[in-house]
């Protein structure tokens, strides 16, 4: 698999660097070919920086993947020969991500008319005010269409890659590539963007965390909230506070995202007998994780299946 990653003059190198360090690290071991592609050879970035590249935008004509990280300024248009490749990734129909105000360049396009899409909290109203065709959604840190994917802020194009990982390569893969960056691996896309989640630092936060490390584990036998609570030496209204806190939701929404997670996992690994998977994923049975799948993904299983092959 091939994955272009479009750098352009003024880049955050933050921004450049989140796709990299999802798919682009040694350690990430999923077998892709990183380019990172640009009009010229020689950029800069903020800071006073100076980034090289050996490889142009002709380079991400053959891409699987195609990520805009961002852009300069949202009152700037994107450059015509970024746009250009975006509209060639589509036409090839390669996956199209565009990070945080890089959703201006897929919307510049066209790309996202009559589609859902998001990007930084501060410019939804004038995203939405420059693009009509295109259905906002305020909420969601990230937004998956398919073969176009969308982020909110910086630290949420994390999740979006990461969330692609695991519809490329798995979502064990995309949890093993979290646990090295140190990030969440259980945000979903339709989660607020802003939410309370402090670090750890209490007891009962830890003791919080440490339900929910076991829970992804294994999520597919649980015990009831009161039986939770006891193992975690606080009340129910406590456990429930700090499982807010740190996951933007109640246990059954986060559980829910969890089981589902697993199943793909299972479904791309070859898994098959809806009946079998849903039973190992703690559903009551495969109506119940068909339903949970067109909450979390919007699409049935099969669906879901059919759609993390790349053209």
């Amino acid at each position: 698999m091939r994955i272009a990653i479009l750098a352009y003059d003024g880049i955050s190198p933050f921004m450049l660097s989140t796709p990299l360090a999802v798919s682009g690290e040694a350690w990430s071991a999923n077998n892709s070919e990183v380019l990172v592609c640009a009009e010229t050879p020689r950029l800069t970035a903020i800071g006073g920086m100076s980034i090289e590249t050996a490889f142009d935008l002709r380079d991400a004509r053959k891409a699987d993947v195609l990520i805009l990280p961002g852009w300069r300024n949202a009152d700037e248009p994107v450059s015509a020969p970024i746009i250009d490749a975006t509209l060639d990734a589509d036409a090839r129909s390669a996956i199209v991500v565009g990070l945080c105000l890089g959703a201006y360049g897929l919307a510049e396009a066209g790309l996202l008319d009559g589609k859902r899409a998001t990007t930084h909290w501060a410019m939804l109203d004038a995203f939405a005010a420059r693009y009509p065709r295109v259905a906002v959604d305020r909420g969601a840190i990230f937004v998956d269409e398919g073969r176009l994917l969308t982020s909110a802020g910086i630290a949420s194009g994390l999740d979006c890659c990461l969330h692609l990982l695991a519809r490329l390569c798995g979502s064990a893969q995309a949890n093993r590539v979290a646990r090295h960056l140190v990030v969440a691996s259980q945000r979903s896309g339709g989660q607020p963007q802003f939410i309370e989640r402090p670090a750890p630092n209490s007891s009962g936060e830890r003791r919080a965390a440490k339900i929910l490390e076991d829970l992804l584990a294994d999520p597919s036998d649980v015990p009831s909230l009161t039986d939770l609570a006891t193992r975690a030496g606080m009340s129910r209204r406590s456990l429930s506070r700090h499982i807010r806190a740190q996951t933007g939701d109640s246990l059954g929404a986060w559980l829910r995202r969890a089981r589902v997670a697993l199943a793909q996992d299972l479904i791309l690994k070859g898994a098959t007998g809806l009946d079998q998977i849903a039973a190992r994923c703690g559903f009551a049975d495969a109506k119940s994780m068909r339903m949970a799948f067109r909450t979390e993904a919007g699409v049935s299983p099969r669906q879901w299946q059919a759609r993390q092959r790349l053209d």
